[in-house]
């Protein structure tokens, strides 16, 4: 078992049909980022899916880009990958909560996101989180768009959806 799948405790979905999902990160912090896109990748490539990627400067832009990339009709799902690491301003608590809040809003809109913007008290941590061999939150992160992905489809073709163990 990956660490992807340790860490939800859950199976990869399976699809009928290849899903396209559009990696969206955030390069503020570029070594991290670039970990979690390592994490995310590959956890897409093990369930099948293709992917495009996108990079942004930070993790406000992250919702922007989804919504932009959701305008063209190309993606059945979003995968939303960056770092914020607390400072001494509370420009930490704006970013996260404002990334976050416009992930959740887009979500609700029905856009299939998993969202892997670490909020971390330092860098250690977000290294720790990051690293595919570790936490794999890009890797979680992927997965959990590729769950809803799934469930989407279910919906769409009336049928119940069960996360399997």
């Amino acid at each position: 078992m990956n660490n992807a799948e340790s860490s939800l405790a859950v199976s990869r979905p399976k699809f009928e049909t290849k899903p396209t999902v559009l990696i969206v990160t955030a390069v503020f912090y570029r070594e991290i980022a670039g970990s979690l896109l390592r994490g995310a990748i590959a956890e897409l490539d093990a369930c099948g899916a293709n992917c495009d990627t996108v990079e942004v400067a930070g993790a406000m832009e992250v919702p922007t880009a989804i919504a932009l990339a959701e305008n063209e009709g190309r993606f059945d799902g979003y995968v939303a990958l960056g770092c914020v690491i607390r400072g001494q301003t509370s420009h930490y608590d704006i970013v996260c909560d404002n990334a976050g809040r416009g992930i959740m809003f887009l979500g609700i809109r029905g856009l299939c996101i998993g969202n892997g913007i670490l909020t971390v008290n330092h860098e250690v941590q977000a290294t720790e989180r990051a690293d595919p061999g570790g936490k794999n939150k890009g890797g979680v992160a992927a997965l959990a768009a590729l769950h809803l992905i799934a469930l989407k489809q279910n919906l769409k073709a009336n049928r119940g959806y069960r996360i399997e163990e």
